[in-house]
């Protein structure tokens, strides 16, 4: 059974709370990626800080997060950009059910 996710008009979820496993598939694939294990950890690292602090990580505070909480060979740019394309703030945030980050073009 297929449900139609409510989107905003850059495709965000309208609902951070209306996210589920199913809706983040059908996000990624809507960016041309396929979710790994590797995904998960980002996508929760960003759903957990979203909860917590009401903001959407951007850039920078999603690669010290990363870092924070995978170590240096994982938290830093290119790995995100390897994962998630080459916005991955953005990008991330839209897998994640999470609004747009505001600083993100």
């Amino acid at each position: 059974m297929s449900t139609e996710l409510a989107l905003d008009k850059d495709g965000y979820l309208r609902d951070h709370l209306a996210w589920n496993l199913a809706a983040a598939e059908t996000l990624a694939k809507g960016l041309d990626i396929e979710l790994t294990p590797e995904h998960w950890q980002i996508i929760e690292l960003a759903r957990q800080f979203y909860l917590t602090t009401e903001v959407v990580p951007e850039t920078r505070p999603l690669v010290k997060l990363t870092k924070d909480a995978l170590g240096q060979a994982r938290g830093n740019s290119i790995y995100l950009m390897q994962l998630f394309g080459g916005s991955p703030a953005k990008n991330v945030a839209k897998v994640a059910g999470l609004p747009r980050p505001t600083n993100c073009l």
